[in-house]
């Protein structure tokens, strides 16, 4: 294990964050939020310090970068970084709990959206700039943004795919470019270009500034925390709209907006995962609106609003503008489906992911067909290229590692003695960075009552699913930590 550049790359990361809190610091001290200014400015100080004191002790690190201090970099980074990102919700008191602050950044960086918090309004504009912000900076990866702007020297470029690999959503990733600098940067310029794109959209809508700012990052994020109570329901039914279409945008695996750039169509179109992801969204969307046009005016609000929620489910972004919850059963139980499906790999949403539910029913085709034919060799091929075995075993561990945390998570949270519904949903809505659930985390509640034990369970659920469970998992494992000492 490779300590010092493990030091290295977790001391850049608190350092971008640090200064990617100064934006927050102004607009507290612009609205003379005393309390707020002061608690952004000693986070950003004491980050600031500690970052140099240990990158200095790890000036002389060598470039040796191996999947295993990948993991590692990631994992401890996200606990490191949310970490930090708590700390001006404690000192402004704004959040005076920690284990409440902790959860609310967790799920801010996360993009889960899943809040403890009861009155939204209630607190200061930089603290909000900030809730808002974790999502940006968590929905494309903090890592992701060091390699584009990060030199790389010679020989030791290579562990940028051990990181990249780590951090990026999705059961493969590759390279757009020979060089992975290069593909972090054009990812980066493609989220940062729909980021402004969606801003001035919301803008045009009547949004103030602050407010379109705010919820442009929610929406590229995937993540959900909105400025107002009520999420996205009182605004008009343009920035509702605004919010659907770029939602499901930000859900697209963003290798296909490069191939667009690039001219190339018809690899876009023939893209297996874009078709299931389009697929899935469109028949949901109707049958979802047939079961529940009586509770709607009219057929054109009906599809307005079954889009909206089923744009916010399957993105994992969480924004609400109706309570689902009142929908009928089948509904629902679609809803649900949409949950543990999630969005395409590649993309800033959550959830198990279109490219793996894809392969999935892909192998089973394959495994029956092997069962009536046991001498037949047959592959597995995605997008007419076939899919290297590595990559099946690998979707068939995350599957056994997804469904145990999932039980596990349950039955501890079931300790609290919520409703059933309750428990499960919650579960569901943190493994899959959703954030709404069903019943008491419904999208007019929060995650507020529950124990600290259940929080902390949910806390290593966002994280697990957020970084793709393996490195959560491998921090607890003692064949790793056995060789940094």
């Amino acid at each position: 294990m490779n300590h010092r550049m493990v030091g290295r790359f977790l001391s850049l990361i608190v350092l971008t964050e640090a200064i990617f809190m100064l934006p927050a610091w102004l607009i507290s001290l612009a609205h003379g939020e005393m309390k707020g200014a002061w608690a952004f400015a000693v986070t950003i100080v004491a980050t600031i310090l500690a970052s140099v004191f240990v990158l200095l002790i790890c000036r002389k690190a060598q470039i040796k970068f191996y999947a295993r201090e990948g993991l590692v970099c990631v994992g401890l980074g996200w606990i490191i970084m949310s970490f930090v990102g708590c700390m001006p919700f404690l000192l402004s008191g704004e959040i005076p709990n920690f284990i409440d602050a902790y959860f609310e950044t967790v799920s801010g960086f996360t993009t889960t959206g899943a809040s403890i918090l009861t009155d939204v309004e209630a607190m200061g504009k930089g603290m909000l700039y900030w809730r808002s912000f974790t999502h940006w900076l968590g929905g494309m990866g903090v890592l992701v943004f060091l390699l584009a702007v990060v030199p790389a020297s010679g020989k030791g470029s290579g562990f940028t795919m051990h990181l990249l690999r780590a951090e990026s959503p999705g059961p493969n990733v590759g390279k757009l470019v020979p060089r992975m600098r290069q593909t972090a940067m054009i990812l980066y310029l493609l989220y940062l270009a729909l980021t402004v794109l969606c801003f001035l959209f919301l803008l045009f809508g009547g949004m103030s500034p602050f407010e379109a700012i705010c919820t442009a990052y929610g929406t590229a994020g995937t993540g959900g925390f909105g400025v107002k109570n009520d999420s996205i329901a009182g605004y008009s039914v343009y920035i509702q709209n605004v919010c659907t279409v770029f939602m499901l945008l930000f859900g697209v695996n963003f290798t296909c907006y490069y191939l667009l750039l690039l001219g190339r169509l018809k690899d876009v179109f023939k893209d297996e995962e874009l078709r299931l992801y389009i697929g899935l969204i469109v028949s949901s969307i109707v049958i979802i609106s047939i079961n529940t046009r009586g509770m709607f005016s009219s057929l054109g609000e009906t599809v307005q609003q079954v889009a909206f929620q089923v744009a916010t489910i399957i993105t994992t972004t969480g924004f609400a503008t109706t309570d689902f919850d009142l929908w009928p059963t089948f509904s629902k139980a679609i809803l649900v489906i949409l949950m543990l499906c999630g969005a395409s790999a590649g993309s800033t949403g959550g959830g198990f992911k279109c490219g793996r539910v894809l392969l999935l029913m892909k192998n089973l085709k394959r495994n029956l067909q092997k069962t009536l034919n046991s001498q037949k060799i047959l592959v597995v091929r995605n997008n007419g290229q076939m899919v290297n075995e590595k990559v099946l075993s690998n979707l068939n561990t995350y599957l056994i590692a997804y469904v145990f945390i999932t039980i596990a998570s349950f039955l501890v949270v079931c300790l609290d003695g919520e409703s059933l519904t309750t428990s499960m949903t919650s579960v569901i809505a943190c493994v899959n960075n959703i954030g709404p659930g069903l019943d008491g985390v419904g999208p007019t509640k929060n995650y507020h009552m529950f124990s600290d034990m259940s929080k902390v369970v949910l806390i290593l659920d966002m994280l697990a699913g957020r970084l793709e469970i393996f490195p959560i998992m491998l921090l607890f494992s003692r064949n790793t930590w056995r060789k940094l000492v």
